[in-house]
């Protein structure tokens, strides 16, 4: 064989080789190729997406929870706002209370000195008649001499 018959036998050989591996091989190949870099950039885009998600999330999550700290606060304060006044009106309550029974005591205590009085008194009126009945050596009958003892009564007031 000839050099050249062999030189060019190779060329064609290559050429349809060349032709078939363009029209059947690389096809496929450079599809799947397209498809995996397809794949990583949406893998890529979707981690970066996650990763925005995540700081929004974060974000997000910070402010709720100093919103919650704001609204306990808020609460707390009012509860105890709430919790003075009412040891307000209890410190109230209680005066008043206190107020009253002092002056029930005092009331009561007036009374039972009037009450107290008026017996003296009844008790001097009969001491008197018996004192008296005992000087003149007589008995002075009470009933008969009623406006007498009740002026004496009003004397000793």
């Amino acid at each position: 064989m000839n050099l050249n018959a062999t030189l060019i036998i190779q060329i064609v050989v290559f050429l349809t080789f060349v032709w078939f591996t363009k029209s059947f091989v690389w096809p496929p190949i450079v599809k799947a190729l397209d498809e995996r870099a397809k794949k990583i950039a949406d893998g890529l885009a979707a981690a970066d997406k996650a990763k925005a998600d995540l700081a929004n999330a974060e974000k997000k999550s910070g402010e709720e929870l100093r919103a919650a700290r704001e609204s306990a606060s808020e609460l707390r304060s009012g509860a105890e706002k709430q919790a003075a006044r009412l040891v307000e009106d209890a410190r109230a309550e209680a005066n008043r209370i206190i107020a009253a029974a002092r002056d029930a005591a005092t009331a009561e205590a007036g009374a039972a000195a009037q009450k107290a009085k008026d017996a003296l008194r009844d008790q001097v009126a009969v001491l008197a008649v018996a004192g008296a009945e005992r000087i003149l050596r007589r008995e002075i009958n009470a009933e008969v001499h009623a406006d007498l003892l009740s002026n004496l009564k009003q004397e000793l007031s």
